[in-house]
């Protein structure tokens, strides 16, 4: 278990934890040589201890630091302490599209196509190298407030694939961006991520996945068999050459797809142009269910997995045997390899049905109460809700607790003793501790003041003038004192959340410099405030105390205009009728 203050290899000191998953434990920490916060992954306990999967994790790892864009978040180190295994990657304050998603339900045409734009901007640079991602899906995608896009997840996710099909709560939380390829069983290409950008691309404009099941298996079969539904069924003013980008990277026959990301790229920057607003919609050169016949180009071969089942291994074994007798070509061979390929495919389609469909339809019927693991830490609750049968879902959610210590889980949905279906998805809610402020009434104070309290606290602090409401004296208001505030004092905020502080709307007025008695240092810093030119005259009287100021040139209750020019006339101390002339023959 990795704790707040230590330090990784002694040089990475771990601030807090930022995020639990399945795979990995995410850490915000502070890189003491190069003096910057970096973002630290630690390698979940039992795949830690797969030295397959490590040797994998760390050189995919070290390929993707190679890569360098502005839409890919940056891989800076991969290493290991005392049998943790950790990348250190570039810390992006920013949310995933998931979150994004949740919140507004789906986006414009223009918004997608320009996110849609920088993935497939970083994912160029990856695949110039030969790089797949292998995992494109919203929680892999940030997006800062800015708009800028960042994929995230280089080099785990090929790592991962390796142990995904064993690993029940990670194969969930991809499977409905999975390429029809993958689910086969076959390697991965770059036409692979086209595929996941693809189905991306429909949920970010629709608001829903293309292809939904009660498990991983029967999603995976629409994916290898369903054709994909019509966006323009969706939204039906969709331009067709939106459409048509989406049908060519979801297309089943990767052969029908974009060659690569920076193909798909140049055909999104002009699809929004007049010229293509009249576009046909796309036909498909090859066969969409070919997959016998298609030669994977550029195929990244997968370790072999080890299964208990017999039948698994037949399908492997099938798929070479068909890969290896097409790409001989042999012509005197050709109908025995007809009939040998058929064969294949009607035992593949029996294989792959039985174990696919009827166990899970039959095993489909058990339920079980959802387990209560509050008070868990989140790798405990996963291992509880695996064993119970249940999916962990990928996204975690957060929440205030005064009750349950921070990182904690504080509870489930479904709730705990419900009962579900074995294979329901379970998202488990972290506790963020007691980390509430009671708001008071800040009228009356400087906001300035008010803010920098706040703000030590990690709310939000916004500042809005407002005007004075009708028929109230403006002499009761001052300049920069809070006259309201969006949250009632009592209220409690968390961390993260925001307050406006309204202040008075006033016409600035010069005031009397004279009566009030101003410093000519005071008359300097308003004029510094306010963009005015000031000028300083000096008169010689002895009426009045040197240094105070007997004359202005803008009358005292006029509006301050910046850059206006302010003179004021200043007293000081004759000089002596005896006094010595100087050399140049003048008196001072």
């Amino acid at each position: 278990m990795i704790m707040k203050g230590q330090k990784i290899s002694d040089r990475y000191q771990i601030i807090k934890s930022i995020g639990e998953g399945g795979m990995a434990n995410v850490y915000l920490a502070y890189d003491t040589i190069l003096d910057r916060n970096v973002a630290v992954k630690v390698l979940r306990g039992d795949l830690a201890t797969d030295e397959k999967f490590v040797r994998r994790f760390q050189r995919e790892a070290l390929s993707a630091s190679s890569l360098s864009n502005p839409n890919i978040v940056e891989v800076y180190d991969v290493g290991e302490d005392n049998g943790e295994y950790y990348i250190v990657m570039e810390y992006v304050e920013g949310k995933h599209l998931k979150n994004l998603l949740k919140k507004r339900g789906k986006l414009t045409v223009p918004e997608v196509i320009d996110i849609v734009l920088q993935i497939t901007n970083g994912l160029s640079v990856a695949h110039d190298s030969y790089i797949i991602h292998r995992d494109i899906k919203p929680q892999n995608i940030l997006i800062l407030d800015n708009g800028l896009i960042k994929i995230t997840d280089f080099g785990i996710a090929v790592a991962m694939n390796a142990t995904q099909l064993t690993q029940t709560n990670s194969v969930m939380g991809s499977v409905h961006y999975l390429p029809p390829e993958q689910a086969s069983g076959k390697g991965a290409t770059l036409q692979s991520d086209i595929y996941s950008i693809g189905i991306l691309m429909y949920e970010l404009l629709t608001g829903k996945l293309p292809f939904k099941g009660d498990n991983a298996v029967e999603i995976a079969l629409k994916h290898l068999k369903e054709p994909m539904p019509s966006i323009r069924d969706e939204i039906p003013d969709i331009p067709q050459s939106v459409e048509n980008i989406i049908l060519k990277a979801t297309a089943k026959n990767p052969k029908n797809r974009y060659a690569d990301a920076r193909e798909m790229h140049e055909d999104l920057k002009t699809c929004l142009d007049e010229s293509r607003a009249n576009e046909l919609k796309i036909t498909f050169k090859y066969p969409e269910h070919d997959y016998d016949d298609t030669k994977l180009l550029k195929t990244v071969k997968e370790p072999k997995k080890e299964t208990k089942k017999d039948e698994k291994k037949d399908i492997k074994d099938g798929e070479e045997i068909i890969a290896k007798r097409i790409n001989k070509n042999e012509s005197k061979s050709q109908n025995k390899i007809i009939i040998i390929l058929a064969s294949i495919f009607v035992g593949l389609v029996v294989i792959i049905t039985t174990i696919f469909v009827l166990i899970p339809y039959i095993t489909s019927s058990r339920q079980e109460a959802v387990p209560d693991v509050s008070g868990y830490t989140v790798s405990e609750a996963i291992n509880a809700l695996q064993d119970a049968g249940f999916i962990v879902a990928d996204e975690q959610r957060s929440e205030a607790s005064d009750t349950i210590d921070e990182g904690l889980v504080t509870k489930t949905s479904p709730a705990a003793g419900s009962i579900r279906k074995e294979g329901t998805e379970i998202i488990l809610y972290i506790s963020l501790g007691d980390v509430t402020v009671e708001i008071e009434d800040y009228t009356g104070q400087n906001y300035n003041e008010v803010r920098g309290r706040l703000e030590a606290l990690n709310i939000v602090v916004y500042i809005e003038s407002r005007d004075i409401p009708e028929g109230d004296d403006p002499a009761d208001y001052e300049e920069g004192i809070v006259m309201d505030q969006s949250i009632e004092p009592g209220e409690r905020l968390s961390e993260g959340d925001s307050i406006t502080l309204y202040i008075p709307k006033l016409d600035n007025k010069y005031p009397d410099f004279v009566l009030d008695e101003y410093t000519v240092a005071e008359v300097e810093e308003f004029a510094e405030d306010y963009g005015i030119n000031l000028t300083i005259n000096y008169e010689d009287t002895t009426e009045y105390e040197p240094g105070t100021i007997i004359r202005q040139s803008r009358a005292a209750g006029t509006t301050v205009v910046e850059g206006a020019r302010l003179t004021i006339t200043v007293a000081r101390e004759p000089s002596s009728e005896t006094e010595e002339p100087d050399d140049s023959g003048g008196l001072e």
